[in-house]
């Protein structure tokens, strides 16, 4: 990575879509000179009525391969066993059971807690770098309990039951738009005029949400017109790329690492390149 010195994004207003990590996202654009713009696409909301079973069948020993997807899900698997008191015996549990990750944010939330993590994907840290993890491993009769993030990855189920794994999904949170979608609106309208220099995708569901806001005010087309032509866009990494190609829009920023850090240094060698 070059050093700071000559990238910037001085003068440059960049919305960002981030939530949990909005204020991270927001100190970076202002490391490299530039003014952010926060606008949360995401809505992040607790859906805990299937983690009773869940952790029944954990405690009973009956799951083979637990993979988590996410570090929420991981957090939030954990908070609602602390609520029914077990949280201790769930992580014994976990220990006992070959676990999965899809990245570093799940690994380190379990190490937190002393569960050793026994399969990581690589970077870019996709389903297709999962599935490739997990090829060494016979699945085939085996209970796998799959924690999704925000919404079912019905493709990586499907491959999972494809291997003849007995599949047990988990969904211990969900995507929703914010319950004031006025901002977005807003955002939707300064794009399509031209009033901004760049945004940052960090989820593919920030992309999903802010094409259906445009939906709802009938701005699809312009919005993809103008993310082609005025607003750089960046994405973190190649699954939040295709889903933004999805519309139509071509990210003129991807980084070589697929994290947020990385993107906001490469949005500033892409407005002041050496």
């Amino acid at each position: 990575m070059r050093p700071l010195e000559g990238r910037s994004l001085e003068g440059r207003t960049v919305a960002l879509l981030e939530a949990r990590m909005g204020e991270e996202a927001a100190a970076l654009v202002r490391k490299f000179g530039g003014t952010p713009y926060r606008v949360p696409a995401v809505r992040e909301v607790d859906s805990t009525d299937e983690a009773g079973p869940f952790i029944d069948a954990l405690l009973c020993g009956s799951l083979s391969v637990v993979i988590f997807l996410t570090g929420v899900g991981v957090s939030a698997l954990l908070r609602e066993a602390e609520r029914r008191g077990c949280l201790e015996a769930t992580l014994t549990a976990l220990r006992l059971t070959t676990i999965v990750c899809r990245g570093p944010k799940p690994v380190a939330v379990l190490e937190q807690h002393r569960v050793p993590s026994h399969i990581v994907a690589a970077e870019p840290w996709t389903t297709r770098e999962l599935l490739d993890a997990l090829t060494p491993v016979d699945l085939e009769g085996k209970t796998v309990a799959l924690v999704h993030y925000g919404e079912p990855n019905a493709v990586f189920a499907a491959a999972l039951s494809a291997r003849g794994a007995l599949l047990e999904e988990l969904s211990l949170y969900e995507w929703k738009l914010p319950d004031d979608v006025g901002p977005l609106q807003t955002l939707v309208r300064e794009l399509v005029e031209g009033r901004l220099d760049a945004i940052a995708f960090t989820t593919q569901i920030q992309c999903r949400h802010l094409f259906r806001v445009a939906a709802d005010l009938g701005l699809c087309e312009r919005l993809a017109i103008a993310l082609n032509n005025d607003a750089v866009v960046a994405a973190v990494g190649p699954v939040c790329a295709d889903a933004i190609r999805v519309f139509g829009v071509m990210p003129r920023v991807v980084p070589v690492r697929p994290k947020m850090g990385p993107m906001i240094a490469a949005l500033a060698d892409y407005f002041h390149p050496e």
